[in-house]
């Protein structure tokens, strides 16, 4: 190469130009969107994907920055091969049963099981009944770096839906829960102490929404992929930029949940949920905080002093 051609990308920016690049316009931010379960629930079998990559100005498909998320849709006795370059991937049946095979290894999951599987190999999903499955992966965040997955971090690994629930049921047994911002229970893999995540990228959560609660805002570095379980009309969350000094959300956005939908909770957006539905209610957020932990930079604030005030007591 030349000089010249060594030059040819060469661009300078004053600091305080590029100190708030979101703020500026320079990068878009996270929108806010849904995936409907109505697509998931006939036609053929195929994959759709909650795909915001025009929205997001990236190559895609691509939900938030670093993960991908999608709804596999299998029709009985069919199967469909996936097939990316990420370093994890998360599967949650959402309903049937059936297996995936990736080359020798064959795992069967049912209604309510989770897996996490690493990418950069071909996995065939067979349904015995029909069948949807929910798809996360970082192959965004792999794009992004031109990078390859090569060494994988993890085995495979096959949550039953059984022992997830009795955790769960568990959790929201103990006595100190009515003290908690929430009541869920985080998948974790031994590999990863540190992060206690279920990969080293992505961070899962199962969680239970009690009838008439209500839980108080709060906000998060990493941006949440949310699917929503049961629940009856009446649950939703409020998501806002901004709150006020009592920690009320000012000109709130109401996202409705829909049974077995997904939806984008925005990074930094303060949030809170509501079961007005008088019936119990359950979710799965899915984020890159495995991600964010590792590097330092994952934070959950609570914008209503009194839970401020109950947190810092517990440390």
């Amino acid at each position: 190469m030349t000089e010249i051609d060594l030059q040819k990308d060469v661009q300078f920016y004053e600091y305080t130009q590029a100190a708030d690049p979101l703020g500026r316009g320079a990068i878009t931010q996270e929108p806010y969107a849904e995936l409907l379960s109505h697509l998931h629930e006939s036609g053929p079998t195929r994959i759709i994907q909650f795909d915001l990559a025009e929205k997001l100005v990236s190559e895609g498909p691509i939900t938030s920055p670093n993960l991908s998320a999608a709804f596999v849709r299998i029709e009985a006795g069919k199967e469909i091969i996936t097939s990316v370059n990420a370093t994890s991937q998360l599967f949650y049946v959402i309903r049937g049963s059936g297996k995936t095979e990736r080359g020798d290894l064959s795992i069967a999951w049912s209604e309510g099981d989770f897996m996490v599987v690493p990418g950069g190999t071909v996995m065939v999903h067979s349904a015995e009944t029909d069948a949807a499955l929910y798809w996360i992966n970082d192959e965004p965040l792999l794009k992004y770096l031109g990078a390859t997955a090569t060494d994988e971090r993890f085995s495979p690994t096959l949550y039953k839906a059984e022992e997830c629930k009795r955790e769960l049921e568990r959790a929201a047994a103990d006595p100190a829960s009515k003290d908690r911002n929430r009541n869920s229970i985080l998948l974790a893999n031994k590999n990863f102490p540190q992060t206690m995540t279920v990969t080293h990228t992505l961070w899962a959560m199962f969680g239970l929404l009690p009838k008439d609660a209500v839980q108080p805002p709060h906000r998060h570095t990493s941006v949440a992929l949310d699917l929503i379980l049961d629940c009856k009309p009446g649950c939703y969350t409020m998501i806002s930029r901004h709150k006020d000094a009592e920690g009320n959300l000012i000109n709130p956005v109401r996202q409705d949940w829909k049974p077995y939908s997904a939806f984008v909770t925005p990074p930094f957006y303060w949030h809170s949920h509501h079961n007005e539905s008088g019936a119990d209610a359950h979710l799965i957020p899915i984020q890159d905080a495995g991600l964010q932990t590792h590097m330092r930079t994952l934070n959950i604030e609570f914008a209503h002093p009194v839970v401020r005030k109950a947190l810092a007591e517990k440390l």
